[in-house]
């Protein structure tokens, strides 16, 4: 396992997890994280997981919370936790799981994922799937640490009016928050309707206004020996916002104030994007799917969006989107990122590309 080169994996292992379920992006993803879920739970095998890893990345502090490695798996990958152990032992510094919401919601109907394999790129339009927070937290609390830093992506439930989306992110923090090392505040997904529109400043102060207010309180409570909660040492859980690329430079720097006034940690960038831009000519039919795209189509784009967050906030940002390489996460941090995380990449290149970052951000 260990010399799974990203060639060997393009070549041999990628085709094979591709063909999976006839070809549907969904049960190959699925059928992926069972299979990790499985190795995780065998001492053995995570062992053998991480000697594949090889080398260690660079360990940072960002928004008081200890990185092992700059490197991270974007939520999305893993919405309910089923693999959480094995993130880790594949060399990823921190998981981000969800995006999750107060209600268990099947989400939109199947086909919902799709490659755009010339471009390497992923369109979905999964629409927050997931178990719901009271599930993951019951998950979580029998799981124990999972040996990196958990960041927690929460959504609004699709059966919530966006009038009252506060309540909908409130309950999922209050179940969440002591396992967390971060909470990521998902506003940017374009998969749920109404949802972007609590990126504009009225809504969005509101909502971040009462999810740092509500994480202050919780601080207070006692904490579970060994949990995210008991590390922070009664510091509140630090918030973070997802801010999706397509906004214009003025509504960012907009977003960002309200960021700096509500007392948020930090900022992810980016989210999927509605663009189609930079697709190859034989996926063209296929990016007229409707939903949210990923990978390579938005590596040029993700990157601007962090050079402009990075130069006008000190906040730090979790840098996200396109990084298909090595040189794109460099390209990322050197636009200010101080963490990144990977999805679309991991999925076409496999795990050296983790690897690779590793050793590429270790010299840094």
């Amino acid at each position: 396992m260990g010399s799974l080169t990203d060639t060997a994996y393009r070549s041999l292992a990628r085709p094979v997890l591709f063909r999976l379920g006839k070809g549907d992006a969904e049960t190959a993803h699925h059928s992926t994280l069972r299979l990790l879920g499985g190795i995780a739970g065998r001492p053995a095998a995570a062992s053998a997981l991480r000697r594949a890893a090889g080398s260690t990345g660079r360990p940072a502090t960002v928004f008081g919370v200890d990185f092992p490695s700059v490197v991270g798996l974007a939520a999305g990958m893993d919405k309910d936790g089923l693999a959480l152990k094995a993130w880790p032992a594949l060399g990823f510094g921190f998981t981000e799981v969800g995006t999750v919401t107060a209600l268990a919601q099947p989400g939109n109907e199947r086909p919902r994922l799709f490659r755009l394999r010339a471009s390497e790129g992923i369109i979905n339009r999964m629409g927050f799937n997931n178990e719901g927070s009271a599930a993951l937290a019951e998950r979580l609390e029998t799981l124990g640490g999972i040996g990196a830093p958990l960041g927690i992506s929460l959504g609004k439930s699709k059966l919530t009016p966006v009038e009252d989306a506060v309540e909908d992110y409130l309950t999922s923090l209050r179940r969440l928050h002591t396992y967390a090392d971060y909470i990521a505040v998902n506003v940017s997904s374009p998969n749920t309707p109404g949802l972007r529109s609590l990126q504009d400043a009225g809504p969005l102060t509101e909502l971040l206004g009462a999810l740092t207010a509500e994480a202050r309180m919780l601080a207070n409570e006692p904490a579970r020996y060994g949990s995210p909660a008991e590390r922070r040492h009664g510091r509140p859980v630090p918030v973070l916002v997802k801010i999706a690329p397509d906004l214009t430079d003025e509504a960012i720097a907009e977003l960002l104030q309200v960021c700096q006034d509500t007392g948020v940690a930090g900022v992810i960038a980016t989210n999927t994007t509605l663009g189609r831009d930079w697709i190859a000519p034989a996926d063209r039919q296929l990016a007229a799917q409707t939903g949210g795209l990923s990978g390579a189509p938005l590596t040029v784009r993700a990157r601007e969006v962090v050079r402009f967050v990075a130069g006008h906030t000190d906040l730090p940002v979790i840098g996200v989107g396109g990084i298909m390489s090595v040189d794109d996460g460099k390209a990322l941090l050197d636009a200010g990122a101080s963490l990144i995380q990977l999805y679309s990449g991991f999925i076409y290149t496999g795990p050296g590309l983790v690897r690779g970052l590793n050793r590429a951000t270790r010299g840094k």
